[in-house]
């Protein structure tokens, strides 16, 4: 009789826990999305993999929430809807090696008074106009305080400003070449110096460490081997890296040497003579060292002058008409053609290779100019283009940025043309989104043209 009694409880729990009950039958429906759905674009995603021709992908709160082929799931009820058909997609750009603020690019001058919040910001606006996420600062911050008040600050329209805060020397006259920047860095003469140095960096919170090793053709005293080697080891005991600048006379000596102390990064490469295969094998030997080449000279052609005159005073346009003109008559020179076959070189050893323009006196723009000038050298368009954004987003410990990718920032460039045919297709910019905002380019463009100089 008890058994008769559970089976009949068993079979009556049976038949309840199949009906719907009244608070499952009057569930809410789910909740509309408040996200951007983008469909139809070309989808270069950063990775280096095929692009996905026809894609779709989700953001929601500036974030990307789902990255996928178009038609492979429906766009959530309620989510703004964006057709990108005939459009290129590719991650927004990274410039691992620039120099901000110092130049007045309205005006043309060179001055640490230019070195302000305003200007700095305007250079952050040029940035992202040009596509540009996020720009690393090596070395040279004239006011130390206000570049590290605004590191990792929200800037709204612009990229995100990253800084080493000011480099190591070996006096503070010995790192920078123009006569404005003399002074920035910090000097150390001795092992103690440039580990003090380095303790001063980590105080503030810098990860990557600029050195300069470059006497500057004989003009100024060189950080010393047992004074860099001294600041990569205490740097490396700390958690932070180093990344240092070669010279244009002893290049491939100290990069071998540097190599051999534990170097993490070169912010320039081998510039003197053409690498041997010692170098090569030191590089192969240490493969998670990086470079970032900074070909000479970001050559401009006539075909450019229409693009840049959109954000270029008409001074500057001229100066770089004149320079177009000589680069047609003249070639690039004998250094551009050095270091393109280094970074051939570099790439036949597998050196991981990020992007950086080394620029300030041009702000932004460059970024395409050195992509153009990486491909030239031999890279394919792929490879510049995930050079630019996961290959420096790994160097600059930036998780958030670098690929297309679900949970990475919604911070991506729309194209009007496929770079895969044409590097230069990257200046063929639609639109460009940080953090999922629209960068607004129309009114970014008219207050660059509107020749006033900032305060």
């Amino acid at each position: 009789m008890e058994l008769r009694r559970v089976l009949v409880l068993v079979v009556m729990a049976a038949l309840w826990g199949g009906l719907p009950s009244a608070q499952q039958a009057s569930s809410p429906p789910e909740p509309e999305s408040t996200g951007t759905w983008f469909e139809g674009a070309r989808l270069i995603d950063g990775s280096g993999d095929a692009p996905v021709e026809r894609s779709a992908f989700l953001v929601e709160d500036g974030v990307l929430a789902w990255v996928g082929s178009q038609g492979e799931r429906e766009p959530p009820a309620g989510a703004a809807r964006v057709d990108l058909t005939g459009k290129t997609v590719i991650p927004a750009l990274i410039d691992a090696h620039q120099h901000i603020g110092l130049t007045n690019v309205r005006d043309g001058t060179h001055s640490r008074d230019n070195y302000t919040r305003a200007n700095l910001v305007e250079h952050l606006e040029r940035a992202a106009y040009h596509g540009v996420a996020a720009t690393m600062s090596l070395g040279l911050e004239a006011d130390e305080a206000l570049a590290f008040e605004l590191r990792g600050e929200h800037v709204p329209n612009g990229a995100r400003f990253l800084t080493s805060g000011r480099g190591i020397a070996a006096t503070p006259t010995a790192g920078p070449q123009q006569e404005y920047r003399l002074g920035i860095p910090r000097g150390a003469q001795s092992e103690a110096e440039g580990r003090a140095a380095v303790a001063e960096l980590d105080g503030h919170g810098v990860e990557l460490v600029k050195i300069w090793v470059d006497d500057r053709a004989g003009t100024v005293p060189k950080l010393r081997p047992e004074v860099y080697r001294a600041i990569i080891d205490e740097a490396h005991a700390r958690g932070m890296r180093v990344t240092s600048h070669l010279g244009s006379t002893s290049g491939l000596a100290d990069a071998k040497d540097l190599l051999r102390a534990g170097v993490d990064g070169f912010a320039h490469t081998v510039r003197d003579r053409d690498i041997d295969a010692e170098y090569m094998d030191l590089v192969r030997e240490h493969p998670d060292v990086w470079t970032v080449p900074n070909l000479p000279g970001s050559p401009v052609t006539l075909d450019d002058l229409p693009w840049l005159a959109e954000t270029l005073p008409p001074f500057e346009i001229e100066s770089l008409r004149a320079r177009a003109e000589r680069l047609a008559a003249e070639g690039p020179g004998t250094s551009f053609e050095l270091q393109c076959r280094n970074l051939a070189r570099n790439r036949e050893a597998e050196m991981i290779i990020g992007m950086g323009t080394d620029s300030g006196v041009s702000v932004g723009w460059t970024t395409h100019t050195e992509l153009r000038d990486m491909a030239g050298c031999g890279l394919s368009p792929m490879e510049v283009i995930v050079a630019a954004t996961r290959v420096n987003a790994d160097i600059l410990g930036l998780d958030d940025l670098g690929t297309v990718a679900p949970g990475r920032s919604a911070s991506f460039v729309v194209l009007d043309a496929n770079p895969l045919e044409a590097i230069e297709h990257t200046r063929r910019i639609a639109d460009v989104y940080l953090a999922g905002e629209r960068v607004d380019r129309d009114a970014l463009r008219a207050r660059f043209m509107n020749g006033a100089r900032l305060q």
